[in-house]
């Protein structure tokens, strides 16, 4: 199958919390198929947005593959990468309100996640095809400040580095009167999170033709 983006995420491991982000938003990452959803009134809507790239946490945004780069140099690469990373702990997720949407984040120390992050953000960047000028006036268009604005032009995204916030995406924007209820449905049906949180593996994924990312590939951090 051909791919119109690439990116690189947390994909959580098969378990619990994974099946739960699946049936939440209506998408199997993992499998690149449609997952029966909770029967809840507006579910559908409030998660259209996310749902075409799985349940996830961003690690190196998507991306268009450079000219003369192939998929197997990107495989490779991301392998290598793995090879050489140690694994990212933290306290634990918790359910969160980030701006109007739900996501679950990370509570203690995140230095770590930040380091794999960066690390996947600067060592996969000679992959990435170089952002157009009309993907540039879309993310300005949400008005950036002048780091942000500076972290786009190098790295073709404005919320990595020191603006890099990790999180697994639950919802779309929610409207405001909306956001409590929402989040007490998913304190409800939420499986037990991990405490502590460990990050030990990253998945490379492809956006398909329909829109939808799947994973190709699943690795270990070794270093």
């Amino acid at each position: 199958m051909s791919y119109s983006r690439f990116a690189v995420y947390y994909v959580p491991p098969a378990g619990p919390l994974a099946d739960f982000g699946a049936s939440w938003l209506g998408w199997d990452v993992v499998n690149g198929q449609a997952a029966r959803q909770p029967d809840l009134p507006d579910l559908r809507d409030i998660t259209m947005t996310p749902r075409k790239y799985g349940f996830h946490g961003t690690l190196k945004p998507p991306f268009r593959l450079k000219d003369g780069r192939t998929v197997a140099d990107l495989e490779k690469a991301v392998a290598e990468m793995a090879a050489s990373l140690a694994p990212a702990i933290c306290d634990g997720l918790a359910l969160t309100t980030l701006g109007r949407f739900l996501a679950l984040t990370p509570h203690g120390d995140t230095t770590a996640l930040q380091r794999v992050a960066t690390a996947c953000v600067s060592t996969l960047d000679d992959f990435r095809a170089p952002a157009s000028d009309a993907e540039l006036a879309r993310r300005r268009a949400s008005g950036l400040t002048a780091r942000q604005d500076a972290l786009l032009v190098q790295w073709g995204y404005p919320y990595v580095m020191e603006e890099f916030r990790f999180h697994l995406t639950l919802s779309g924007q929610l409207p405001e009167a909306a956001i409590t209820t929402w989040s007490d449905t998913l304190q409800r049906m939420l499986p037990t999170l991990p405490a502590p949180f460990i990050l030990d593996q990253i998945a490379l994924c492809g956006e398909r033709k329909d829109g939808h990312f799947e994973m190709l590939h699943r690795y270990t951090l070794a270093g």
